[in-house]
C-alpha cells in the first residue's frame, strides 16, 4: 500500500496549522532563528515501526535545510533504546514540528504493533487479521496503511467498496434474503456482498442467497465452529465483535477466514517514541 504524497502533505499542513496557528510562544521567544542543531528519534518500547517517512516529511515542509539519516524503516521491529533516525536542521523548526511528527509516528507505530501481535497470535491457522471502518476522521488512509505494515489486511475502505448488509440494514429491509435480492437488482458485477449474521439460522439463510462473505457477529467459539461446518467453504467467513488478545487464537482455530478488529484503529495505544535534542 502506497500513501499519496498530496494526502500526506495536506494532513501534515493541517496538523501544523492546528498546533502552531501563527506563533510558537515558547520556541520563538527563546531560540535564535539561525540556530542549527541535531536531534534523534529514540524507541522507548518494543514494537513495529510505522510512519517514519511521514514524521520526517513534517520537518521537510518546515525547513528546506532539514536533513535526516534513517536507521530503521516501516515494518521493522524496534526495541527500547534503538535510535530510529538522526535529524539535523534549524532548531526552531525542529521544535515546532516535534509534536506533530511524534503524534503521527507514535499513532501509526501503535497500530502496526497491535496488528502484528494479533497476526502473530493467529499463526498456524488460515485466518487473516483485518481492520474496519472504525477510524478517526481524516486519518483513515494512514491508519489502514499502518495495519498493512503490521501484517494485517484492509477491510473495505469506505461504503462504496462493497455491499455490507449489517443488522440494521437487514431489519429495516425485512430480512436477509429480501435485502440481498434488492441489492442484486441494481448491483454492478464488480461488487461483492457481505451479510452480517447473529445466529446459525441467519448463517444458513445468508448461505442460501449465494453471498460471497458472511460475518459472524459476536458468536461464541462453538457457534463459530458450527458455522464453519455449515458453510463448508461456500463463502468466506468473517469473525467480528469483541475479539481480544486472549480470545483471538481460539477464534482463528475455528476455521474462519477473516478476523476483523475495530480496536486496531479506534482503541490503539500510542507506541512510545521520543525526540531528543543532542
Amino acid at each position: 500500500m502506497k500513501l499519496l504524497d498530496f494526502y500526506v502533505d495536506d494532513l501534515i499542513k493541517n496538523a501544523l496549522q492546528e498546533d502552531i496557528n501563527y506563533i510558537d510562544t515558547s520556541a520563538d521567544l527563546v531560540i535564535d532563528e539561525n540556530d542549527i542543531t541535531t536531534a534523534y528519534f529514540e524507541a522507548k518500547a518494543e514494537g513495529v515501526l510505522c510512519g517514519l517517512d511521514i514524521a520526517i516529511r513534517v520537518f521537510e515542509l518546515l525547513d528546506k535545510e532539514f536533513k535526516a539519516k534513517v536507521y530503521k524503516k516501516d515494518g521493522e521491529k524496534v526495541k527500547k533504546g534503538d535510535i530510529i533516525a538522526d535529524l539535523s536542521g534549524h532548531t526552531l523548526k525542529l521544535l515546532k514540528g516535534e509534536r506533530t511528527a511524534l503524534n503521527i509516528l507514535q499513532h501509526m507505530s501503535g497500530i502496526a504493533t497491535m496488528t502484528n501481535k494479533a497476526v502473530t497470535l493467529c499463526k498456524g491457522t488460515n485466518a487473516s487479521v483485518a481492520d474496519t471502518r472504525k477510524t478517526l476522521p481524516g486519518l483513515r488512509p494512514i491508519q489502514k496503511y499502518a495495519v498493512t505494515v503490521g501484517g494485517g489486511k484492509n477491510h473495505r475502505y469506505n461504503l462504496s467498496d462493497a455491499v455490507m448488509l449489517k443488522d440494521n440494514h437487514i431489519d429495516a429491509c425485512g430480512g436477509i434474503t429480501k435485502a440481498v435480492e434488492k441489492c442484486r437488482e441494481n448491483l454492478g458485477h464488480m461488487v461483492k456482498i457481505e451479510v452480517e449474521t447473529r445466529n446459525l439460522q441467519e448463517v444458513k439463510e445468508a448461505l442460501s442467497t449465494g453471498v460471497e462473505v458472511i460475518m459472524l457477529d459476536n458468536m461464541d467459539i462453538e457457534t463459530m465452529k458450527k458455522a464453519v461446518e455449515i458453510t463448508d467453504g461456500k463463502a468466506l467467513l468473517e469473525a467480528s465483535g469483541n475479539i481480544t488478545d486472549e480470545t483471538i487464537s481460539a477464534v482463528a482455530k475455528t476455521g474462519v477466514d477473516i478476523i476483523s478488529i475495530g480496536a486496531l484503529t479506534h482503541s490503539v495505544k500510542a507506541f512510545d517514541i521520543s525526540m531528543k535534542i543532542k
